[in-house]
């Protein structure tokens, strides 16, 4: 079987269930991992999902931040959820879906200044990261693993529209690249997306809300991320190679979200 995975920081899921509905519509993903759903799980449409075909729901929410999703058109299993972040925020959830584990995270942007003695916010994301690559550490690299979402950290010198510039700014700080570094090295992650987009192609999921033509500046990140386990290698490369894309044509709709929904699919 099929299954198409897709991420996407949505920055509000009421504001735009009808754009995850065109979506869905549009490329049939079997899963769906949202960040920043901003509502508290009572609040969440349940009922917008259930109409779009993904029925199956696991919510982390939070009153007007973070919060955390899963939809499925197949039944989600329970996992354990990951206790990484430290100040108890809706930043992680988790289910098992057709045998693979899904892990999906919202990791803290940081603040503005890179510096963890000077800047809490910036001293919590390296927390975050090590928190969470700790956990990866001690898996069983052949387990089917998605550990998919916003993950703050656009890893690479072509993730981002100037790497000379953003290497001061957080996001792409070489102390944070380290930390991401890091986590895919803990259980031999495997990032789909540039497995499908080699580098040295630019590849961006993110674009600020700031300009007024996001193609026409080009100022973009790559800070939405699938990365898979080893043990899920082989369904990701059966057809003899990833099928995983950016669906920037999303940033053009109508009062987009600043990200664009990443997705990937596997042959179980």
């Amino acid at each position: 079987m099929r299954l198409r995975l897709a991420t996407w920081n949505v920055n509000s899921v009421r504001l735009r269930a009808e754009q995850v509905a065109r979506f869905v519509r549009e490329q049939a993903p079997d899963v769906i991992a949202l960040q920043e759903i901003k509502c508290r799980e009572g609040e969440f449409p349940v009922n917008a999902f259930v109409e779009m075909g993904l029925p199956h729901l696991k919510i982390a929410g939070q009153k007007g931040w973070h919060g955390v999703a899963i939809a499925s058109a197949l039944p989600i299993e329970d996992v354990a959820p990951l206790d990484v972040c430290r100040e108890g925020h809706a930043r992680c959830v988790s289910g098992r879906v057709a045998g693979v584990e899904i892990q999906n995270f919202y990791v803290p942007a940081g603040g503005d200044l890179p510096d963890r003695a000077l800047n809490p916010k910036f001293d919590h994301k390296l927390d975050f990261y090590e928190q969470l690559t700790a956990e990866m550490a001690r898996r069983d690299p052949a387990a089917p693993l998605a550990l998919v979402g916003d993950l703050n950290v656009a890893p690479g010198e072509h993730d981002v529209w100037n790497h000379r510039y953003m290497s001061k700014v957080v996001s792409h700080t070489p102390i944070e690249l380290e930390a991401m570094a890091a986590l895919t090295a803990s259980l031999g992650f495997i990032d789909l997306p540039r497995q499908a987009i080699p580098e040295p192609e630019k590849l961006f999921s993110w674009w600020s809300y700031r300009a007024a033509d996001f193609r026409m500046s080009s100022r973009g990140l790559r800070l939405d991320h699938i990365l898979i386990s080893p043990g899920l290698r082989e369904a990701a490369f059966r057809l003899g190679s990833a099928a995983a894309r950016v669906h920037d044509d999303v940033r053009e709709w109508e009062r987009p979200s600043d990200h664009a929904p990443v997705s990937a699919d596997f042959v179980l």
